[in-house]
Order: C-alpha cells, then structure tokens, then sequence
C-alpha cells in the first residue's frame, strides 16, 4: 500500500529551480531514492536511475519538450509519466506524487517501488482482435522495440516473432564488450514476459514472403499468414574473400555475431594464453580485441594508419589506439591482408595469417571485424520487392516499403531511410542513410509500432515522423558516446578537452554544421549534443569554436548544468 515518505536534502519546492535535477534520498527506506526535477512550473518526482544500465539521472539532460534523456546512451523518458520515449529504455521509470507539507516534500509510494524506480511498461494482455496479425521477422534490437511498444500502446492483435536464434532477444552489445556466453544473462525479457504479453515466439529461419498473399514461409516448413509484415533480419557478418579465410577452409576463424560465436571463440581461446589476431580495426573488432587481451596476445590489423579514421578522424583513432595499447594489444596499421596459414600441427586449423609486407602473424585463433551485410537474401529473387546495390530495403519516414500497401517495414541494419537530421537534405525529404547501431534499430521499431497502431484509425500519412538521433557507445579501454551522423562526409573535427588522456569532446562538422559528435570521460556532453540535434539547436561550428558551452545551452540564466 503507498505510504507518504519524507525527502532528505530538499525542504520546499521553492530549492528547486528551473530544470535543476536533485537526487533526494528516501527517509524510511533503505538505499531508496528518487530523482526530483522542476519542468515547466511543476515539480516532479522519478526514479532516480535509468532503466537501461542504471546511469544517475540526476546528469540527464531535460528537454522544454518534457523529455530527460540518460547521460549514457540516450535512453529518454516523459517527465510527466517516467514513460519510455527513446531506446534502449526497457523499462519506464516510477513516477510518484510529490508534495509539500509541514516544511518539507514528502512522496506517495510504495517502498518496493521506490527501490525499484522502475515499471514494465507492458502489461499482461490477451488478443482481442484475432484478424489483425503482426509478424516480425529477427530477434534482435528492432523486433523488441516493435513487440514492446505495440503492447505499450494497447496494440489488440496477433504478435509473431519469428527468429534463427536460438534464445530470445539479447543484449547483443555485451557480446563484443564483454564476451557473455550465456544466453540467460544477456536476455532482456524472459519467456513469460512474451507469454504474458501475448507476444508468440517462433525460433525458425523464413526462406520466403509472399507479399500477394501477405504471407511467410519458413526453413520448417510453416506458412505464417500476416496483415502487417516487419523484416529486421540484421546483419550478416563479412568474411574475407582470401586464401584460407574463406568458409569452411581452416578452423578457429569466427566472425561474431550471436552468443554460439562468443561461444566458439572462448573454446577456441581456452585456458593458457594464445596469439589473437583480430582483422579490422572496426568497434566490434576493438571491442573483442580488449576483451580477449585481458587474458591472451592480442594483434590488431588494420587497413587505415588510425582505428576507425574514415568514421572518427585519425586523432580520436589514436586515442582507441593508445588506450587498448595500455592493455597490452599491438596494432598493425596501414596493413593489408595477404592470406590466412595452416597450423604445422593441425593443417585444419589457422596457424597464422600473412601481411601484404611480408609480416607473419602467429595466430591460434582469429576473428573478422571487417562489417556487416544486411541479411536479405531471402529476399533477392522475390519479384515483389527490389533491394538496394547493398542489398538494403529502401523505406520511408515511417520505414514502411513503398509500394505495398503500407503492410511491410523494414528496420535495423537492413533499412535505407530517409535521415534527417544534422547535415541531411531535409529539403528534399532527407538523405537515404543505412546506419548500423543498436539505438536506431529499436528507436526505428518503436516508430513502426506507433505507424502500425495509428494506421488502424488513420491514414499513415496524418502521422508526423518522430525525430531521434542516432546514438552509439563502444568500450575501448574507457566509455565513448557518439551521437548524429557522418555518413554523409564531414571536413573537420574539432576536438576539445584533454585527448592524451582520453578525455575529450570531438564535434564533427560540415560546413558550419556540427553532424556528430564523439565524447570521452565527459558526460553527459553527447545527451545534450543529441537532444540540441533533435530539435535544431545544436550550435554550429563557428559557435563551438567561439567557446559556448553546449551543456548551457537554453538553460535558464544562472543555473550550471
């Protein structure tokens, strides 16, 4: 039953001031707190960490629109609700009643939920609208934005997941960070979450769509009827088209993508240390390089003379590679790859693998960062639909497919659409941009639940396009934050802060436009930098070059963020 509980550290509201954010310890619950904010006038009362890893609210970043997004990796929420707005939120934050009396604030609760600070936002449901069948096709960071924020909305019908993994969505990030090969504990929902939901989950391959007869065909044998179709099959890792990397010619060469990788590479790297070799110095390539270091060799090969310098510029691409260079790995640079050799003691297995300048590399395992494809060749032959030169879906605003009907989307890594944000032609619509992060592939499937939901009352043309930015975090030996876009080029970076250390803040401009921007040890600069890119606000170049502080930005006079 909800009680009245007294907050510590404030007195009245009047201590509270314009968008301030306070961390109130709970008077009578242990380890309880709850983040305290004023917005437009009102007071409000949250849980006081995010639901996604647990970041401190108290340095989110709040909009005037009513949103306070996590200083870590975006994840937003309605003030007035703790409802989720943005990924990767699983969950909704607790909203209470706040109040004053007797000279102090009190709030309204419950203990277990002010220890909590956080609700599922799905409720348990049943179908009651049978005709209506939503199918979405993979397993991973779209479909959960899809299934959850369908049943968020009170969606009534049929929801049917259909995935080639064999567990339930994951965590796929903690894969190449963290090598968890246990399936349990990256999971973000359990089977009775989807049970409850009423969401049916299929492990399956589809082979097929026919999208005359609105229907999916899978490698089992099962045709799985839909009124709405969404594909978010992901990526298919690429392999090296070289001697002895190509499929099935040695053993120990993995590419990862699914907990059965992460498997494969821990029981090829067994105990006793080993010689790593990692080809591409790509963020997953980075990312399984540092973990593996903390107990093996590690070389590193990469084409250009920074990690990641064609996305993130050769200075910040030092930065990564001197912070993984203080865990012991070795890079080759401006290195080419020749071929991959046999074992002298396993001629089925990788025993090294051979530079373009003549340098060998001992090797008892590799792994292959060097990209994704999107994952449509079931869909290749199929009359219905054309795909892009890179095998991608073409989409609109809403990422429905154009030309059938507003029935089929497509989301994730196989999606081309129209981005409009920083440096896009939103003249003209925006620019096609196919972007592989985790945050669009859920934010883009938590836009098409909403599409689906209103298309059942209206057309989908009456629906505004919700805006996000895409947002990015990687683990190189400390926390990078990126936010916005520089697909489509930039011409210079502004890097400020202290780069030789790790700390710093990169803004990425094109013309006088900033498109993106790449921190390090200096939260929760990239929140307020996505926030600002949403709305249009982002200062430009020649602004952040004049010295404005972008966490000060349309903070009201005399208030420090």
């Amino acid at each position: 039953m909800a009680q009245e509980y007294k907050l510590k550290d404030i007195t009245s509201f009047a201590d509270i001031a314009p968008m301030e954010k306070i961390e109130c310890e709970v008077e009578g619950v242990p380890e309880g707190k709850v983040l305290v904010l004023k917005h437009d006038g009102q007071v409000h009362a949250l849980g006081a960490h995010c639901t996604h890893y647990g970041a401190p609210m108290k340095l989110g970043v709040v909009a005037p629109d009513g949103r306070i997004t996590c200083p870590w990796h975006g994840a937003c929420f309605k003030i007035s609700t703790g409802d989720v707005e943005d990924a990767p939120a699983p969950n909704a934050l607790n909203k209470f009643d706040v109040f004053e009396k007797n000279g102090a604030v009190y709030i309204r609760g419950t203990e277990a939920d002010i220890k909590a600070g956080q609700r599922n936002p799905v409720i348990k449901c049943s179908v009651s609208q049978p005709e209506e069948r939503v199918v979405i096709v993979g397993g991973g960071s779209g479909t959960l934005g899809v299934v959850q924020t369908l049943r968020e909305l009170k969606y009534p019908g049929h929801i049917t997941m259909i995935s080639r993994e064999p567990n339930l969505i994951i965590d796929r990030t903690k894969l190449s960070k963290a090598l968890i090969a246990d399936a349990s504990k990256i999971e973000w929902r359990p089977k009775e979450w989807y049970d409850e939901a009423a969401i049916e989950t299929i492990s399956d391959e589809v082979t097929a769509v026919d999208f005359e007869k609105k229907s999916v065909s899978t490698r089992s044998g099962k045709d799985i009827p839909y009124t709405k179709l969404v594909l978010a099959t992901g990526g298919e890792p690429r392999l090296l088209p070289l001697p002895g990397f190509k499929a099935g010619e040695l053993g120990n060469i993995f590419t990862l993508r699914g907990v059965a990788d992460v498997q494969a590479i821990l029981g090829a790297a067994g105990s006793g240390k080993k010689n790593v070799v990692v080809v591409g110095s790509s963020f997953i390539g980075m990312e399984v390089g540092n973990a593996l270091s903390k107990d093996h060799s590690v070389t590193i090969v990469g084409m250009e003379s920074a990690p990641m310098e064609r996305v993130m510029g050769a200075e910040v691409g030092r930065v990564f590679q001197k912070n993984l260079e203080k865990n012991g790995i070795v890079f080759k640079l401006s290195a080419g790859v020749a071929k991959a050799e046999a074992s002298a003691s396993n001629a089925q297995s990788v025993g090294a693998v051979h530079l373009k300048d003549g340098t060998v590399l001992p090797a008892d395992l590799v792994v292959l960062g060097v990209g994704v494809r999107p994952a449509t060749d079931f869909l290749r032959d199929n009359a219905s639909i054309s795909l892009e030169k890179d095998g991608s879906i073409a989409t609109d605003t809403h990422f429905a497919v154009p030309g059938l009907d507003n029935s089929v989307f497509a989301i994730g890594d196989i999606a081309t659409f129209p981005y409009r944000g920083p440096g896009a032609d939103v003249a003209n619509g925006g620019s096609p941009t196919r972007i592989e992060h985790w945050n669009v592939a859920q934010n883009s499937g938590r836009g098409v639940a909403r599409a689906i939901v209103h298309s059942r009352r209206s057309s989908l043309s009456s629906l505004p396009a919700k805006a996000f930015i895409p947002i990015f975090w990687s683990a190189l030996g400390a926390q990078l934050r990126y936010c916005g876009n520089t697909v489509h080029g930039y011409d210079d970076v502004l890097l400020r802060g202290e780069p030789e250390n790790g700390k710093f803040v990169a803004y990425y401009s094109k013309g006088d436009t900033i498109v993106a921007v790449a921190t390090m040890g200096v939260d929760p600069v990239m929140a307020k930098s996505a926030e600002l890119m949403r709305r249009g606000n982002m200062p430009s170049k020649k602004e952040i070059v004049d010295g404005v502080d972008v966490l000060q930005v349309g903070v009201p006079e005399g208030i420090r963020m």
